[in-house]
């Protein structure tokens, strides 16, 4: 548990620094340097450096919505929740430290791509795509990665949390 609030909005603001600043470093790379027409692979064809610039979210999910209501739901409609996320972050004392991690890395890595919607017109710079023979990701970039990090610590201390919750009640009290 995190008793001081100071302390919370300290971590939640170093997380966001390192997440969006990291982010928009490779995403201004990746948009001077990369061409959406040619890829560039490395490490033996694993990682594949291409650009896309994405109007949806996750796998382009909602991409193809007409653009008033793609920006109330991918801009709007997130950037709420993320205030609230945030909001619950600074404020909520009794939460764990690992879920606290981990929901401040998926807030920060929301935020560094609300920045992008923001900044370039409802689109989100990806670029970045691992490939294993005919297996491959979908197009994404650090914040993607810094969500998808803060999702696995989230589950694993739900799942630490059970477990200790489970060993309570079947010990005698």
């Amino acid at each position: 548990m995190i008793p001081s609030r100071t302390l919370r909005f300290l971590a939640v603001f170093l997380v966001l620094i390192s997440t969006a600043g990291c982010d928009q470093a490779t995403k201004h790379l990746a948009r001077t340097e990369l061409s959406q027409w040619h890829s560039s692979p490395f490490a033996g064809g694993f990682i594949e450096f291409t650009l896309a610039e994405n109007p949806g979210t996750f796998l382009s999910l909602g991409a193809s919505l007409p653009e008033p209501v793609r920006h109330g739901l991918l801009t709007v409609g997130i950037g709420i929740g993320l205030t609230c996320l945030l909001a619950y972050l600074v404020r909520a004392s009794t939460l764990r430290w690992t879920a606290f991690i981990g929901l401040t890395l998926v807030w920060a890595g929301g935020m560094s791509n609300l920045v992008d919607r923001f900044a370039r017109k409802g689109l989100v710079t990806d670029f970045i795509l691992l490939r294993i023979g005919p297996l491959h990701t979908g197009i994404f970039n650090v914040a993607d990665l810094v969500i998808v990090a803060g999702i696995i610590i989230l589950a694993a201390s739900a799942r630490r949390a059970g477990k200790t919750e489970a060993r309570s009640k079947l010990s005698p009290g």
